[in-house]
């Protein structure tokens, strides 16, 4: 199969019940370069303007951009567009990986042990973080899938299969601070409390897993026009085999990704690679309106035809000032 493109544009619109007098942002919106994605073009508008920007490349690899204003404002519009080009992924076969045995005991710590540079950084991914626990219960809870003996990638597919049968996506049932044992005690969330659990399982049981963000290739109702801004960002996992290397696994919707899943970064959890956080000075209470919509090359047209701030630039133009 040829290689797929899309288009991405994710609008972040803040609102502030009082002046802003200043406001620092940390943008993790720019989607990576790998094996079986290509970022094409990326383009990132602000307004109000920024008084300084600055680009750099955070411990995880992600591509990070500051923001500094120091002009009072009542809101800020943010818009990143992007297109990714995306080719099917070659995922090893599950049953020819090694023991999960084997990878825990290659990842645990041994005293004068030399680790090679894929081992290393795999144990910054196995240990509790922000958002994800290590504990006897999420332990328990994974040892079903992970008998003696299994492969890792079974067990963690078996892992994915599990919370989503026994777990319900609900919206309303959590927030973005909800803890990991709470959403374990209810049974419900959405896909960034599921990857959470998901890697709280995996590390309970001495496994390096890492939390992955991105977007969702959606489909209308059939007979539905696609809509602008009815996506959202995405969260799923990826667990660590030392012959494999990283593979990803989508528990909210019990597939391994492939070419409906476009990779903006990763890192130990949420709050490692958070599209957009800052601090401000001022604005009162505020929350956050975000619309992402994410459109395949052949729709394109269609979607953004009546559309008076529709992109005019398409993969193979020369960037210009403002991209990047």
């Amino acid at each position: 199969m040829s290689e797929l493109r899309y288009h991405i544009r994710h609008d972040t619109r803040y609102e502030y019940d009082q002046p802003v007098g200043e406001s620092r942002q940390m943008l993790r919106l720019t989607p990576r370069d790998l094996p079986w994605q290509r970022c094409l073009s990326h383009r990132l508008v602000v307004e109000p303007q920024p008084t300084r920007s600055n680009d750099f490349v955070d411990d995880f690899g992600n591509r990070v951009r500051t923001l500094h204003l120091q002009s009072d404002h009542d809101a800020l519009i943010i818009r990143a567009e992007s297109w990714v080009a995306l080719e099917p992924r070659n995922w090893p076969a599950l049953e020819d990986s090694l023991n999960w045995e084997r990878v825990r005991s290659a990842l645990a710590y041994q005293a004068g042990r030399h680790f090679p540079p894929d081992l290393l950084d795999a144990n910054r991914f196995l240990f509790e973080s922000r958002h994800v626990r290590v504990k006897r219960e999420f332990a328990d809870y994974a040892d079903e899938c992970f008998p003696e003996g299994v492969p890792i990638l079974i067990g963690a597919k078996h892992l994915m299969n599990r919370i989503f049968d026994e777990f319900t996506f609900d919206p309303e049932a959590t927030t973005v601070s909800t803890p990991v044992t709470e959403v374990f005690e209810k049974r419900r969330g959405v896909c960034q409390d599921f990857a959470h659990f998901m890697l709280s399982c995996l590390r309970s049981i001495g496994l390096a897993a890492r939390y992955m963000s991105g977007y969702l290739l959606t489909r209308p109702p059939e007979g539905k026009p696609r809509l602008i801004g009815a996506d959202a960002t995405h969260a799923w996992i990826a667990v660590y085999c030392p012959e494999s290397g990283w593979v990803d696994f989508d528990p909210t919707n019990n597939v391994m990704p492939d070419l409906q899943h476009i990779t903006l970064g990763w890192g130990r959890d949420f709050a490692d690679i958070s599209p957009l956080r800052g601090v401000l000075l001022g604005g009162g209470s505020h929350d956050p309106e975000i619309e992402v919509t994410v459109v395949p090359e052949g729709e394109f047209d269609e979607v953004y035809a009546e559309v008076e701030d529709a992109p005019s630039w398409l993969p193979g133009l020369a960037p210009t000032a403002d991209e990047h």
